[in-house]
């Protein structure tokens, strides 16, 4: 239930008034695993903090911790029980990142650091890498990247291209435009560099897009998947330098 997600409110006999319980949600990381497994509504309850950073509940406004992010599975075999995710609760994901098998050597040092780990747990390995304060300030700092006028012209072209292509049954929204042109500032940083090149808009795009279109139906008969037509569209543009 989204009461489930976001917390309710619980009768305190003492002070004879209601308080509120929060839930999961209020989190600095929030993972939610198989969310195409949650009924609709439950869904939906994610759609306000996600894009607010704020939950309503009776009323009221509660804030969410900063930093806050959001990250959630699907499993893509297994559809029974499930529920499509909507576009816009979709809109609000910044990548969809897919994750195939490993490969046979990734398979063996998977089975080798299990085996070496004996009877440590891996929660037990896990180290911080970055208080919640720096990483607020490296998000700051990110947005303050230069980016040419010829790039964003490039984003701009691209996303309207998705919009017009014969392949697209509904193109990308002015929020994919906006994740490109972050996520390509945030590629330039940690590549150490405090200007964003064409590649680093090249890197992100198909994590950026594949969740944001959708395609046609005969083109999804014929097997094409997004990150097809999008290396298309890709290559019948002027790439800027």
């Amino acid at each position: 239930m989204p009461s489930d997600v976001l917390g309710t409110p619980v009768f305190n006999p003492k002070e004879a008034s209601f308080e509120f319980k929060k839930g999961p949600v209020f989190s600095n990381i929030v993972l939610v695993d198989e969310i195409n497994r949650a009924p609709a509504k439950t869904q939906s309850a994610l759609l306000e903090i996600m894009e607010e950073r704020q939950a309503t509940v009776d009323g009221k406004t509660f804030p969410m911790a900063s930093p806050f992010m959001v990250l959630a599975t699907q499993n893509p075999v297994e559809q029974e029980g499930t529920y499509r995710l909507p576009e816009a609760q979709l809109d609000r994901f910044l990548f969809k990142i897919l994750v195939p098998y490993p490969n046979e050597t990734e398979e063996l040092a998977i089975l080798s650091q299990f085996h070496n780990m004996g009877n440590t747990t891996a929660m037990d390995m896990i180290q911080p890498a970055l208080q919640g304060e720096q990483v607020v300030a490296l998000r700051k700092q990110i947005k303050m990247q230069i980016i040419e006028e010829k790039l964003l012209q490039f984003i701009a072209k691209l996303i309207h291209q998705t919009r017009n292509h014969k392949s697209i049954y509904l193109g990308a929204s002015p929020r994919a435009s906006l994740a490109i042109m972050n996520a390509s500032k945030a590629m330039a940083a940690m590549s150490g560099r405090d200007f964003v090149t064409p590649e680093d808009i090249l890197a992100v795009v198909p994590s950026v897009l594949r969740h944001r279109i959708i395609l046609s139906p005969d083109k999804e008969m014929e097997g094409i998947t997004e990150d097809d037509v999008i290396k298309q569209i890709i290559q019948g543009m002027d790439v800027p330098r």
